[in-house]
């Protein structure tokens, strides 16, 4: 049974992956940008889901990181869309770590995501109705 330490995440888990030594610094820690691609990648899957197509990050709105992640963790990241408005949408973020080989849950960091939809020319397009 997973035990969080800092409350429980927010949003739907959206993307799980394996931090490796190819994501890391010589001391193991894994590098901040990492953890951020996979929290863009999580927001396109779920902006996309939401848009029903094509969408783009348009912005990152404060971050800063509470935990480290280490090679091993499992990054899993959770989704929330917050607002939607006639082109764009925001969705809050929050990446944890599941610490290797433990039961333990940590949150690393979380920040607001704003997605732009386009059409296929590549302009901002309405976000249909749910």
């Amino acid at each position: 049974m997973v035990k969080y330490a800092d409350g429980r995440p927010a949003g739907e888990l959206t993307l799980r992956t394996l931090a490796m030594p190819a994501d890391a610094n010589a001391a193991g820690d894994i590098f901040g940008g990492w953890v951020m691609a996979q929290m863009d990648l999580a927001c396109g899957i779920r902006a996309a889901e939401r848009a029903r197509g094509r969408v783009v990050t348009a912005a990152v709105k404060e971050m800063s990181f509470a935990k480290p992640m280490k090679v091993g963790d499992t990054l899993c990241v959770y989704t929330h869309v917050t607002r939607v408005g006639r082109t764009s949408m925001t969705l809050k973020v929050e990446a944890w770590a599941q610490r290797y080989l433990q039961e333990l849950m940590e949150k690393v960091t979380d920040a607001d995501f704003v997605m732009v939809a386009l059409d296929g020319e590549g302009r901002p397009t309405p976000i249909p109705g749910e």
